[in-house]
């Protein structure tokens, strides 16, 4: 069978940016033929209208699926997979955008010539959508040429402020994906777990070698509102509790045993205990426990702290009115 490529584009109310991605994918210069599958998840602006009219534009490149109702993120984004022609599969989220031409033709070489490889990533920027500037990303923790997917697996499943690897920069596999998601749809259909991309990578790095690019291909969009990173702290509590549960499916169900991992939860248990001592919600404090019994965590002075302070009502209001103080002397200052 003909090598393809199928790039998902997911997205949902992106007027403003799903132009420049779908620009920013049509520009690839690839030997091997590439298709546009495009999730439109029932956006109430105008970027139903942008997607059509790029679909009747390209025809032969962009397949356009509208939803009938809107999937979410997660379901939008299988279901689109499940629909791909290619049996190389590559996403661009609908506010980032690829930056290299080149994106596509240099990781496609990669699996051409390192059959072991299941995964192709590469270097990637932060793009500030409200001062329309880059900076660099952090270091990367895994950037050999080729790395043993398996010696990866444990900073996957406890990364916590940058991605091990950025799906959108990423070429990987469908058929691994596909047999992953037949034996265990719970993994990936899971809405409370609130991601695609870790559970992917994880299973690429579990069954073969991960190679990496230091060439920087995509302009991951900052700077607004989004599902990893909100202003609200219920959003954030959400998120955090969802992504730290899939990780620790994945430990349970793969046997992964590291001091790393341990200090993981315990770090994620104490995110959730602050953005439920932020919004004094007993609800949340309550979920943190519960999470803290399934998760095996061992409590540190941080946690012993946070938990005290909680079940004692007047404490957590003085608390709360000693932070208020703090944040307003600490902007005074500065």
């Amino acid at each position: 069978m003909e090598d393809k490529i199928s790039v998902i584009v997911c997205t949902y109310n992106q007027e403003t940016t799903i132009a420049r991605t779908l620009d920013s994918i049509l520009m690839q210069q690839c030997h091997v033929p590439y298709e546009i599958v495009i999730g439109e998840d029932c956006s109430t602006d105008k970027t139903p209208d942008i997607c059509r009219q790029y679909a009747e534009q390209h025809p032969d490149t962009i397949r356009l699926i509208e939803n009938k109702h809107n999937k979410g993120l997660i379901n939008n984004y299988f279901d689109c997979l499940l629909s791909c022609q290619g049996n190389y599969i590559a996403d661009c989220a609908g506010d980032d955008f690829w930056t290299d031409p080149q994106k596509l033709e240099k990781e496609v070489r990669i699996f051409e010539t390192h059959k072991h490889v299941t995964l192709v990533h590469t270097d990637w920027e932060y793009y500030d959508e409200s001062s329309k500037t880059t900076y660099p990303s952090p270091q990367k923790p895994f950037t050999a040429p080729i790395t043993s997917g398996k010696d990866m697996l444990v900073a996957i499943i406890t990364q916590t402020s940058i991605p091990v690897i950025h799906l959108c920069t990423s070429l990987y596999r469908k058929d691994i994906v596909c047999q992953a998601l037949h034996d265990d749809e719970y993994l990936f259909r899971n809405k409370e777990f609130g991601c695609e991309d870790i559970q992917i990578i994880f299973l690429m790095a579990l069954h073969g070698d991960i190679a990496y690019i230091a060439d920087k291909t995509l302009n991951y969009s900052v700077g607004h509102e989004s599902v990893s990173c909100s202003n609200d702290h219920i959003k954030q509590f959400r998120f955090t509790k969802g992504v730290s549960s899939l990780s620790h499916y994945l430990a349970e169900k793969y046997h992964i045993d590291h001091p790393d991992i341990a200090r993981y939860f315990s770090q994620r248990i104490t995110a959730l205990a602050m953005h439920a001592f932020r919004e004094h919600d007993a609800s949340l404090f309550a979920e943190t426990q519960k999470c803290e019994k399934e998760w095996h965590v061992h409590r540190n002075t941080t946690i012993r702290t946070l938990f005290f302070i909680m079940r004692h009502e007047w404490l957590w209001t003085m608390g709360l009115q000693f932070r208020k103080s703090f944040v307003a002397l600490k902007r005074l200052f500065h």
